[in-house]
């Protein structure tokens, strides 16, 4: 099992503790799927960024992990376009954000609701994992720029 961490290197001890992990809920009859958050942009071309947001779900929910996306959950009874109730929403994202083990960040745009979840992801640590909009995993200029 390879696994890569935040910087995109080879993390071999991490991918067997994780191996372990999974091992154990088969043989409890669970499996372990892990919370992650859908970091993706929203505003703009809304449809299309809904619609590439639920695609994102799909594929976590593919590779064993829990989804969470708070931009589609939101909107449902929120006004995007209200800069309060905004503001709101993205407050009660970063407290869902940190209750995560991951944050997935979809896409080539980071925009400026994303860059607050990257920021807070980062001061707390958190494993963050970038891809385009393909699913496929990427690495970032700026992870390689930390070494």
């Amino acid at each position: 099992m390879e696994w890569r961490n935040s910087k995109g290197y080879p993390d071999p001890t991490a991918a067997e503790a994780l191996a372990r992990v999974v091992a154990l809920e088969k043989a409890a009859g669970r499996r372990y799927r892990p919370l992650v958050y859908i970091c993706s942009p929203y505003a703009g071309n809304i449809d299309y960024n809904t619609s590439r947001a639920r695609g994102y779900c799909r594929f976590a929910l593919s590779v064993g992990c829990i989804p969470l996306a708070p931009h589609l959950h939101y909107p449902q009874f929120m006004d995007e376009s209200d800069s309060e109730s905004r503001e709101l929403g993205l407050s009660i994202a970063l407290i869902l954000l940190g209750k995560c083990k991951a944050v997935w960040v979809f896409g080539d745009r980071i925009s400026e609701g994303m860059a607050r979840e990257i920021a807070k992801a980062k001061r707390r640590g958190m494993p963050i994992r970038y891809f385009n909009e393909k699913c496929e995993e990427v690495v970032r200029d700026e992870d390689c720029s930390r070494q």
